[in-house]
């Protein structure tokens, strides 16, 4: 049977830029193991399988693999999906379309707002399944440290230290004093499992971060290392995101009202991807965040299955 395809370079507006997914639209009668097949073939950081949703209210069930594992939850499959099916269900048409959908996930329904406008690259936005919670763990700074070839002093900038957080899928989260820290960092895996902890049934991937980036607008500068999920470095990482959402609320102590929060990945590896988050605080806690970024169709085709 063939099945058909797409791939979107996802968190940006411009082809081979951004996070790549491979979006399989026919996803139904798939076993897990034959998913997990095709998302190692695909060789991206992640590959979706579309499937008739079990509630017909929702837009579409969504299976999310890295070439590694199956995930609950992540971001750039979730925009790209969304504007996928946007796309695809109103294929033709040349007017402005403002929709709102509902993606069934691992993690629980997830509710997305897509705009598509002629000539342009499709944006998605969700709102986060769940809400960001921190997991308390101590860690040996030092061993985070020798990881990434740092000083043990590059670690932690103002009230940031290194903290695991997840809001479906966890990281420990590791702050950097400067922006050249992050990007004269260098990664290694063995270490790097040595001293990471086994969060939630797996090895938590590597969120590192610092304050400001390269594109004036951005306010943190990002890297995700995973290779518990197969993933070398990942170009743009919503799931974690999502985590930093409440990193972010908590260290900098977020008043109340809301706060729009620009983050550039994917830099380093000649892939810059640009992720849009919204934090709303109320009464000193998140009341609701929602994760966005654009998404455009880089190739299509069939999967002779």
């Amino acid at each position: 049977m063939s099945r058909r395809y797409a791939v979107y370079d996802v968190f940006t507006d411009k082809k081979l830029s951004g996070n790549p997914l491979a979006v399989i639209f026919d996803g139904d009668g798939l076993t897990d193991d034959m998913m997990q097949a095709i998302a190692k073939e695909m060789n991206l950081s992640e590959t979706v399988f579309i499937q008739g949703a079990e509630n017909r209210a929702y837009a579409a069930r969504v299976r999310i693999f890295t070439p590694g594992k199956e995930l609950p939850f992540a971001g750039h499959p979730t925009v790209g999906a969304a504007v996928a099916l946007a796309e695809r269900n109103h294929e033709g048409q040349a007017a402005n379309l403002d929709l709102v959908c509902v993606l069934e996930e691992t993690v629980g329904p997830v509710r997305c707002a897509v705009r598509l406008r002629p000539g342009e690259a499709g944006f998605a936005e969700f709102d986060l399944p769940k809400r960001p919670y921190r997991i308390n763990l101590a860690f040996e700074r030092q061993g985070l440290a020798d990881a990434f070839s740092l000083k043990a002093t590059d670690i932690g900038f103002e009230n940031h230290v290194a903290s695991v957080w997840s809001a479906g899928v966890p990281f420990l989260m590791i702050p950097l004093h400067s922006l050249a820290a992050v990007q004269q960092l260098e990664f290694d895996s063995n270490l790097w499992q040595k001293v990471a902890p086994f969060v939630e049934g797996s090895i938590a991937s590597a969120y590192v971060y610092c304050r400001g980036g390269v594109h004036h607008q951005a306010k943190f500068h990002a890297r995700m290392f995973s290779p518990d999920m197969g993933i070398p470095e990942d170009p743009a990482t919503g799931s974690a995101v999502a985590a930093l959402a409440g990193a972010i609320h908590h260290f900098d102590a977020l008043p109340d009202g809301h706060h729009p929060v620009l983050i550039e990945q994917g830099i380093e590896m000649g892939r810059p991807s640009f992720i849009h988050l919204h934090i709303d605080v109320k009464e000193a806690a998140i009341a609701k965040a929602r994760i966005g970024g654009q998404a455009v169709k880089l190739a299509e085709g069939t999967l002779a299955l």
